[in-house]
């Protein structure tokens, strides 16, 4: 990729979403990490690395100063798992597979209900092709590159939950 990187917009950013990448930025300046993000309004960069302890180091390098973006390596299974997970809250990594599964079904039983189109890609909610929702199925869980679309369905999972304080995560109805 040659300059213009705040020009691509969200559809060419996506390509490079948990790829490991080489980032030219200002002079002689250069970084390396796994892509997690690009944030849509700056076209910043947040890159991981992951220390020889399992600690994410995160760095994040400013759209307008981005020259160049190389990919260096595709991610497997394990790193793009590790890349998912790794900020999550302590609490979700603790629900066992089943609670996760019926939460999954739930959302997923309540949006259709609201006639938005759903379909599961493993433990994901894909939602009308532009929007993921994964575990443990929240508002703050929610991934698209469409920012009003994200904060669209982030206001209707989150109104659901507050018109149900004491069971948020009960039937859809």
């Amino acid at each position: 990729m040659q300059c213009g990187w705040p020009l691509l917009g969200p559809l060419q950013w996506m390509r490079y979403v948990n790829k490991q990448v080489k980032v030219k930025a200002g002079k002689d300046e250069e970084r390396r990490g796994w892509l997690l993000t690009v944030d849509p309004v700056s076209a910043s960069l947040v890159l991981v690395d992951f220390g020889e302890e399992g600690r994410a180091c995160v760095q994040v390098v400013m759209g307008h100063a981005v020259e160049d973006v190389e990919v260096l390596q595709e991610a497997d299974d394990e790193t793009t798992e590790r890349l998912q997970t790794s900020f999550l809250p302590p609490e979700t990594r603790s629900l066992d597979p089943a609670e996760l599964s019926r939460r999954r079904g739930v959302l997923r039983k309540w949006l259709e209900k609201n006639r938005f189109p759903v379909e599961e890609d493993g433990d994901e909610l894909k939602v009308a092709g532009v929007l993921t929702i994964a575990a443990p199925y929240g508002p703050d869980d929610c991934r698209s590159a469409n920012q009003i679309i994200l904060d669209r369905i982030q206001k209707l999972i989150q109104g659901r939950i507050q018109l149900q304080p004491d069971h948020p995560e009960t039937d859809p109805a």
